[in-house]
């Protein structure tokens, strides 16, 4: 065994002493030291040991340096930690908001008060959308707030300058006064801020001026980190700001905290050009839609009518449902229900030029299966992936009869008289766009009092049912309905069709819905007069004759002269142009309708006639004396027709 020597002082020599080798020598503190005096350390001991030179620094026990240091990084570690679970989690509360006012309160959920204590969020009003020109000036309007209220002097404690001084409003309700408005001066504080984009500390020397700009006059924040301005810019320009605020009960905002409000106010500001590139486009689809409905149903001779149009959903606001109602030449009317697959923009437009071609149509008095078939040219025409089913039918008041055609769509429902609900048997037919099909028409009885249900899948069928038994629903529901009234009397129409809107579940709303319905009243025979006259010099005087005749069996002596004049006049002019029979017809509903019909396919036209012309004011009188009057080309002619009112 090999003993070590040992010096004269009894020290070890320095190879076993490696802590003491290692230990550094004593510097003095840089400049700047004074910085680190919040970060804890050891606690001073007071007075010396035992044994101690006075004066002289004690050796700290081994390892005793390393020990602050490595819980300040722990603390400083776990402290970013918080900050960036706090970012991740206020981002994504943020983006779930869709519309405008969603996300603002996200943001103020979020950061209140796990952020700040107060938010103050100011946006610009208008809004710009997209790349169009903001209007001047720049104003921002106060959008919402959080925690706000005035400081109670009793209760507060602190400076003047500490307390925040303003407006109490209520967060719940979201209305805020309208003088809540900040015009921003061009070159002024707070446009330079909002200029730099980034957040910015309330006592910075910018923000001093700028925040009272903002707030108004009167209105302070408080003093130190205790208030961070962030500007809201979105994908092209400066849409708002937001400021947030904490009072002197919690620690200041630190340098890393404007990071914190930088991701806040970036996420809110894209999300909020999202939200209102949304909403126009939303507004756009919704008037869309609105334009290609009808704005309103026609009065056709012998029937009512009733509608109904309800989206798919608050975020499919847009899709290819229409209905129509059409007047057609002797008193009878085409009714149209259709569905354009899909629910976006493009469906919409398809639908419009659908239903345009088939208004063309209609007005040509094609048969209903030749108007689908022209629809399936058209649709292919549009594109080979342009599909869409459709029911058209044509109802005649004076026959009581209807004829339907169909292609593809779910089969109507004839609700009689008496509370019996009957699914009509039709022909289904292809689907409009499949191309190479016929499609075929059937003819029933429209007896007086029935009532006709057109609609859409979207009524029946559902991820709930399949479409028959929609349709059994449906069937039983009119049924039900109808027995309430009794079997004497029809449902009210507006009622009926609520009611039947009424049997959708809250998992039945997956598609959008097109509802028609047509009471059918119809023209009694005895209120009916129709002849053929020769085309002949002698027609209009035969006619005058006629319609005088029928006038006094209706007790409407007081319209003869009037009645006998337009009628002479509009037989005068068929008979000069038609090589076939001309046809007389007169219908008494609630007004009187005259219909002379002739071979020849040229409308007439009114015009002024010079004071040395013979003819040429036959219409000119229909005009000045009819209640209206029109003219409709047919496949084997042309009807005009003119009304007068019996009362």
């Amino acid at each position: 065994m090999t003993e070590h020597p040992t010096s004269h002082e009894g020290r070890q020599p320095l190879a076993a002493r490696p802590q003491e080798r290692a230990r550094p020598r004593q510097q003095e503190a840089p400049p700047g030291a004074a910085a680190t005096a919040a970060i804890p350390g050891p606690s001073p001991v007071p007075g010396t040991a035992k044994g101690t030179v006075p004066g002289a620094v004690p050796s700290p026990a081994p390892g005793a340096e390393a020990a602050p240091a490595v819980a300040d990084t722990q603390t400083v570690s776990r402290r970013e930690g918080d900050r960036l679970r706090f970012v991740g989690a206020a981002t994504r509360r943020i983006a779930r908001g869709i519309d405008l006012d969603e996300i603002v309160l996200g943001l103020c959920r979020a950061s209140v008060p796990t952020f700040s204590d107060a938010i103050l969020v100011y946006l610009r009003d208008p809004l710009p959308v997209g790349d169009e020109r903001p209007v001047n000036p720049f104003v921002l309007r106060l959008r919402r707030t959080d925690r706000l209220r005035l400081a109670d002097e009793e209760n507060e404690s602190g400076p003047e300058g500490e307390r925040l001084r303003l407006p109490v409003t209520d967060p719940q309700a979201g209305l805020l006064p309208a003088a809540d408005l900040c015009e921003i001066r061009a070159g002024g504080a707070l446009a330079e801020v909002l200029r730099g984009v980034r957040p910015v500390f309330g006592d910075s020397a910018a923000a001093r001026v700028a925040l009272p700009e903002l707030l108004g006059a009167g209105r302070t924040v408080p003093t130190g980190h205790r208030a961070i301005l962030a500007p809201l810019r979105g994908r092209r320009r400066v849409i708002g700001a937001a400021v947030f605020l904490r009072g002197t009960d919690r620690p200041p905002f630190e340098a890393n905290d404007l990071l914190v409000a930088a991701q806040l106010a970036t996420h809110t500001a894209l999300g909020i050009d999202k939200a209102v590139l949304y909403g126009r486009e939303a507004y756009i689809a919704d008037e869309l839609q609105r334009t290609m409905l009808p704005d309103s149903l026609p009065q056709p001779t012998g029937v009512r009518l009733a509608s109904r149009y309800l989206p798919a959903a608050e975020t499919a606001r847009v899709g290819g449902d229409w209905y129509d109602a059409i007047p057609l030449p002797g008193s009878r009317v085409a009714l149209v229900v259709g569905d354009v697959m899909g629910h976006s923009m493009t469906s919409a437009a398809i639908m419009g030029q659908l239903r345009t071609t088939a208004q063309t149509l209609a007005g040509l008095d094609l048969p209903p299966q030749e108007v689908l078939h022209h629809l399936d040219e058209q649709a292919q025409r549009l594109g080979s992936d342009r599909m869409a089913t459709c029911l058209y039918a044509v109802y005649d008041p004076v026959a009581h009869r209807i004829t339907i055609a169909n292609a593809g769509h779910p089969p109507p429902v004839l609700l009689h008289l008496g509370g019996r609900a009957e699914v009509l048997r039709v022909p289904p037919g292809a689907p409009i766009g499949v191309g190479g099909v016929d499609f075929e028409a059937v003819e029933l009885d429209a007896p007086a009092g029935a009532t006709l249900l057109l609609y859409t899948d979207g009524l029946v069928e559902s991820r709930m049912r399949d479409v028959w038994t929609g349709i059994e629903i449906l069937r039983e529901r009119l049924a039900a309905t109808a027995q309430l009234t009794g079997p004497d009397h029809s449902p009210p129409l507006e009622a009926l069709c609520d009611d039947v809107l009424d049997m959708l579940g809250p998992g039945d709303r997956d598609d959008d819905i097109a509802l028609l319905a047509a009471r059918f009243d119809g023209i009694a025979p005895s209120d009916v007069a129709y002849w053929f006259l020769e085309p002949e010099d002698a027609a209009p005087g035969r006619a005058r004759r006629l319609a005088r005749r029928a006038l006094s069996r209706w007790g409407l002596d007081d319209l003869a002269d009037e009645v006998e004049l337009l009628v002479s006049e509009v037989v005068t002019n068929a008979v000069r142009y038609a090589e076939r029979p001309v046809t007389l017809r007169l219908l008494r509903t609630d007004i009187l309708r005259c219909e002379v019909g002739d071979d020849s396919p040229q409308l007439p036209r009114q015009r002024r006639a010079r004071e040395t012309d013979e003819g040429g004011r036959g219409l000119f009188l229909v005009n000045r004396m009819a209640r209206r009057w029109g003219a409709t080309r047919l496949s084997t002619g042309k009807v005009v027709w003119f009304e007068m009112t019996t009362s």
